[in-house]
């Protein structure tokens, strides 16, 4: 039920506002807390100026971001001016290759000579002789008569082993040999005898024959004392080791006062023949019919040898033999080409690129290589023509065959001597273009451009 009250009456609980700001004065007194009031105002002045200081900041961060793009535009503008100028001033003076004018190239002429024809492969040294020395006796190694690495000579000392039991047996067996000489010569007197009194008939025939067989059962010992000495004196020369082969030496594998055993496998001494040597490289057997035809005419195939590099000449040689077969997983076959190999440039087991002469093309077209482009499969050159009607000369396509080539000419037909051809600024060619053209090595354009060309060629 609701209280209705006059004008003059105060609802109970409210306050007018004298007594609010009464109310308010006595919660600031220190008696009611005045402290805590007052340190809530003082937080919230902080937090408003700490609020402008903040926008402040970021206002100076976006003028110095604007500031920072505005001079690295201008900077880029200045420069793209610059660059322009320069541009414009090359193809002013003619001998630029800017979008300005046509393009700048180099000339060159096709002539007429001769061209070998080579086939390429991966090759490796092999030496001609490679001997694995080896101990066939027993007995201690007394010295060591090479270097590692040493060019010995055939028939040089390299090792000797102790000598002296093996000629103690030897002295034995050639004893056992003087021996049986002394007793079949008296078994021959012997027989001598019985013959000159069976001739009397003081003996009978039955002692004469027994007395020939005696000196060839003597003369079978004596044959088995000689071997037996010849033996002997095989295995005393067997302490003395020397070279097989004239060849270089490889690192040594035995120290005097060791003891070495015959039968064992161990290696004394690796000798490898380096002079001649030989080049065992790969022909895929496409090349084979050509190689063969050369061949059959019994011409000497020339083979020249090269760094892994391709770059330097080692060592010209001949070929000397190739495989029977073909190998079925690589479809090549093997060529053995040997080499004097007089200054030893080639080592055994040295990875070249061996280079053999198959045939030489004579009196064709030669076209500087870097001048023959290709499209595809198609190889073309550009031709260099002169201008009509005092403009400046003009580039075609012509289509060529390539029959042969080296790191500066190239054999081909369907093309005439004596004709200028393009030797650089492909990129900015095609059919018809005017160029300014210029001699290999020349610093300026001989004609004056006078329109644009750009674009590849296309076919």
């Amino acid at each position: 039920m609701s209280q209705e009250y006059s004008r003059g009456e105060r609802q109970p609980g409210v306050q007018d506002g004298a007594q609010l700001g009464a109310s308010f004065e006595a919660h600031n007194s220190e008696s009611y807390g005045g402290r805590e009031g007052r340190a809530f105002e003082e937080r919230n002045a902080k937090l408003a100026h700490e609020v402008v200081d903040k926008k402040s900041h970021a206002w100076i961060w976006i003028l110095l971001i604007l500031l920072i793009a505005a001079a690295v535009f201008f900077l880029r503008r200045n420069k793209d001016d610059k660059s322009a100028g320069a541009g414009a001033a090359g193809g002013k003076a003619g001998g630029g290759r800017g979008q300005q004018g046509p393009p700048a190239i180099t000339t060159a002429e096709s002539k007429t000579g001769d061209m070998p024809v080579y086939i390429n492969a991966l090759g490796t040294v092999t030496p001609t002789n490679t001997v694995t020395v080896y101990s066939q006796i027993t007995g201690r190694v007394l010295s060591v008569h090479y270097q590692e690495g040493q060019l010995v000579r055939k028939g040089q000392p390299l090792i000797d082993v102790d000598p002296a039991p093996y000629e103690a047996t030897l002295r034995q067996a050639e004893g056992t040999l003087e021996h049986d000489l002394a007793v079949l010569a008296q078994a021959r007197i012997d027989y001598d005898r019985y013959k000159a009194a069976y001739a009397r008939n003081a003996i009978a025939k039955q002692q004469v024959d027994d007395q020939e067989q005696a000196v060839k059962q003597y003369e079978g010992t004596v044959k088995t004392d000689q071997g037996t000495v010849l033996y002997d004196q095989v295995q005393l020369s067997y302490c003395h080791i020397v070279s097989p082969i004239t060849g270089r030496v490889g690192l040594r594998l035995v120290d005097p006062g060791n003891t070495v055993f015959s039968g064992t496998g161990s290696t004394l001494a690796v000798i490898t023949q380096v002079s001649p040597i030989t080049v065992v490289f790969n022909v895929s057997e496409d090349d084979l019919p050509a190689v063969q035809a050369q061949l059959k005419g019994k011409r000497q195939l020339e083979v020249d040898a090269f760094d892994r590099s391709n770059a330097n000449q080692l060592e010209a040689g001949t070929l000397n033999s190739l495989n029977n077969q073909i190998d079925t997983t690589t479809g090549t076959i093997k060529f053995r080409a040997s080499f004097q190999n007089a200054d030893l440039t080639l080592f055994p087991n040295q990875f070249v690129n061996a280079r053999l002469l198959v045939n030489t093309l004579k009196s064709v077209t030669l076209v500087p290589t870097v001048a023959v482009q290709h499209n595809g499969t198609a190889a073309f050159v550009y031709v260099v023509k002169a201008g009509a009607d005092g403009k400046g000369p003009t580039v075609a396509v012509q289509p060529i065959t390539t029959q042969s080539n080296d790191a500066n000419n190239t054999a081909v037909t369907g093309l005439d001597a004596n004709t200028t051809l393009a030797t650089s600024g492909f990129d900015r060619l095609e059919n018809g273009a005017e160029v300014t053209t210029k001699q290999a090595g020349q610093k300026g354009a001989d004609s004056k451009p006078s329109a644009t060309a750009t674009g590849a060629p296309s076919r």
